[in-house]
């Protein structure tokens, strides 16, 4: 007897959909991600001040009615520096993704596909890099060219892809010795269309996780930089160096200088960490099942 779609239970039509529904802290956490993406994008709108604009005589100035988070030790407005920083760090974080998963996906699928000489060259230039200290390799680059938000995104991007390729590698290694791939090969399916069509959709879940949880990495590396002065540079605004500046008026008593960015940080930080277990969750096959 057949049964309509529409008459299955949620949980039944859109699985993974409903495992991650159930998962509060994900949830909670999809939605602080959203409306901060929401309040980088309409920045321009929700403003107080010209993020750059001075005000005379407003140095350090606590947070008050006209200035909702104070002013910085420029005369300032912090609240529209934070929208502002909040714009470009989360764009800094999502544009490295993005290259980091492009380069690592691409590279980890080449070698786990073909193997031999291919992947050993690959995996040779993967350990090397591992093989240098993060902070060290990210730091020698953005010294090496002149810092931006361009540099400090291509930076993030080609020193941190290797993480990504080994994972990719390891399941199309595991991927390619099953039936279906067999059955491909036996009707014809040659290498591109076995990577595209038939692996890389079933790694997808994994590459998936590994992209949402590098996004809090990779907000923290560019706060990192823009903290030492490599990155993102005054009087662009970014979560980082709004915290290297406030660091100076601390022991003044402008403890908003610090706190408003450290807390932005922290929350984005924790949310994409619990959207990335929620969604690990969710798209594990032993879930699939039950």
């Amino acid at each position: 007897m057949a049964v309509s779609l529409g008459a299955l239970p949620a949980r039944r039509r859109h699985p993974i959909i409903y495992r991650f529904l159930q998962n509060r802290l994900a949830v909670i956490g999809l939605v602080i991600i959203v409306i901060f993406y929401i309040l980088a994008l309409i920045q321009p709108w929700i403003s107080t001040f010209p993020y750059d604009q001075l005000n005379p005589g407003m140095r350090d100035k606590p947070p008050s009615t006209e200035h909702w988070l104070g002013t910085d030790r420029s005369t300032r407005d912090v609240y529209s520096r934070l929208i502002k920083g909040g714009q470009v760090s989360l764009a800094a974080g999502f544009m490295a993704v993005l290259l980091v998963m492009t380069i690592g996906v691409s590279l980890g699928a080449i070698a786990g596909f073909f193997g031999g000489l291919i992947d050993g060259i690959i995996m040779r230039i993967t350990d090397i890099i591992l093989s240098i200290p993060l902070i060290l390799l990210l730091i020698t680059a953005a010294a090496l060219f002149r810092p931006s938000l361009k540099t400090t995104i291509i930076v993030i991007g080609v020193s941190s892809w290797p993480g990504a390729a080994r994972l990719v590698r390891g399941q199309f290694m595991q991927l390619k010795t099953q039936e279906f791939v067999t059955a491909a090969r036996a009707i014809g399916a040659g290498p591109v269309r076995l990577m595209m069509r038939h692996l890389f959709p079933n790694a997808l879940a994994v590459i998936i996780v590994e992209a949402t949880l590098w996004l809090s990495y990779a907000i923290l590396l560019e706060a990192s930089l823009s903290y030492l002065g490599l990155g993102v540079q005054i009087p662009t605004p970014s979560w980082g160096n709004m915290l290297q500046d406030g660091q100076r008026e601390l022991l003044a008593g402008a403890w908003w200088l610090t706190v408003f960015p450290g807390a932005a940080i922290f929350i984005t930080v924790l949310c994409f960490n619990l959207m990335g277990d929620g969604l690990r969750d969710a798209l594990d096959p032993r879930h699939r099942s039950r």
